[in-house]
């Protein structure tokens, strides 16, 4: 049982950010056919980031209203939502529409509106979800959220996504000079893109079937036993409850840790700093970093990258680096490469190295590192920092309390006690009410 949990767990997780970590690495494809081309990493960061208003209702609702919202009805609307959502966009991807005198992909930018709504909103919800089952199920639930970006990256390695070769192409031209036609032959060089292995169309409808995964594992998710907030059992076997006057805030999860006011300023500057970076600002040029090096540097950068996010948030989830000196320095080594990506972006169309193979190895290599090493920073920051580990204290507590249970106090009178008599012996007292 505890097994199937596991799985349920870790199917539930992959279902946060598959969506858009899909449109991700999808991108090399889609900038090929989409009238947006370049320009179409800029409009899904910020479409992105339009869709933090899910993440922000939830927030205020749980402020000014709390127990209105409930988050398990909240988790059924949000992925039906991303099932629908990724459904229509396998067959509406490439409809365009003229918006301004110019054409422009509505479906596909619409839906990925609503696909980013549903993954900022897991955000908020899935892990408030996940901390009223046991603690052991929370580490399967990241594991899962890594392979949401994990799958796509391997799958989209699988599609061959927008690989294009060059071509020696002849062309004849008719010149006409006075009465005289001559026919010039003209090499030039073109663009071939290769298709891929499988279509954008079956691409999505694999996401779908992810979406649809997730859905099935929060159904039964939902019926496994739930940690009581009050405090009454554990949930892990039979014993007796623990007192209600024995609780103690947050004791059920964890131990308080306090820390320095002034690395918990550091560690939120560096996170916002990581952010920033990883989530705004650097997504939205990818294209134009590595386009120019061709479609295969776009590709392996693009899916190579959305593969080492993950890789490393499992990473810091099982060796965090709790050295403020160590984030420091991979911080500061993911902007150094984050600084060459923006430079070559800035140098496009002729940046460096742009006629060689290294120009191809080392702008890939580039973001692999620079997504690394910030997700790891982000991963390491929550988890080491912020979140310190769980103590399970309640469920040990309960039953060191049951094996050293006292007898029943007596209680204590609020009579004055009468003076023993002198024919008898002094009265020993028992606790009990003659």
């Amino acid at each position: 049982m505890a097994l199937l949990t596991h799985l349920l767990a870790c199917v539930f997780g992959t279902g946060s950010w598959v969506a858009i970590n899909g449109l991700w690495v999808e991108l090399p494809l889609l900038v090929t056919v989409l009238p947006e081309q370049w320009e179409l990493p800029s409009y899904i960061t910020i479409i992105i980031q339009m869709a933090n208003v899910g993440p922000l209702f939830v927030t205020l609702m749980h402020r000014f209203w709390p127990g209105l919202l409930k988050e398990v009805a909240v988790i059924y609307v949000v992925v039906s939502l991303g099932v629908v959502a990724c459904l229509l966009l396998a067959f509406l991807w490439n409809q365009t529409s003229l918006i301004a005198g110019t054409l422009h992909s509505t479906a596909f930018l619409v839906l990925t509106f609503f696909l980013s709504l549903v993954d900022c909103t897991s955000s908020v919800t899935f892990l408030p979800f996940m901390m009223q089952l046991e603690p052991q199920y929370l580490t399967t639930f990241f594991i899962g959220e890594g392979l949401s970006g994990l799958i796509p990256a391997l799958i989209a390695l699988g599609q061959g996504s927008g690989i294009s070769s060059c071509v020696n192409v002849t062309r004849l031209v008719n010149v006409t000079s006075g009465n005289e036609t001559v026919e010039n032959v003209f090499f030039q060089m073109e663009t071939r893109y290769l298709p891929a292995n499988f279509s954008t169309l079956l691409f999505f409808l694999l996401m779908t079937g992810m979406m649809v995964a997730c859905l099935v594992a929060f159904f039964f998710l939902t019926r496994q036993p739930k940690i009581p907030e009050d405090g009454a059992g554990s949930g892990r076997g039979g014993g007796y409850p623990c007192p209600k006057k024995t609780k103690r805030p947050m004791e059920d999860h964890r131990e308080t840790v306090s820390y320095p006011l002034a690395k918990l300023t550091f560690i939120y500057l560096l996170i916002a700093w990581v952010s920033s970076l990883t989530n705004g600002v650097l997504p939205s040029v990818q294209s134009y970093s590595c386009l120019p090096y061709g479609n295969t540097a776009y590709h392996l950068s693009a899916t190579l990258s959305s593969m080492a996010n993950p890789l490393a948030c499992i990473v810091a989830m099982f060796l965090p680096g709790r050295s403020l000196a160590l984030l420091g320095a991979l911080t500061l080594a993911g902007t150094g490469f984050g600084a060459y990506n923006m430079a070559i972006a800035v140098m496009s169309p002729c940046p460096l190295l742009q006629q060689s193979q290294w120009g191809d190895a080392v702008i890939v290599l580039s973001w692999v590192f620079f997504t690394g090493t910030l997700s790891y920073v982000k991963g390491t920051s929550s988890t080491a920092w912020l979140l310190p580990p769980t103590t399970p204290t309640r469920s040990r507590g309960c039953r060191r309390r049951l094996r050293t249970r006292p007898t029943r106090p007596a209680r204590r009178s609020t009579a004055t006690p009468r003076a023993p008599s002198p024919a008898s012996p002094p009265a020993t007292s028992t606790g009990r009410r003659r």
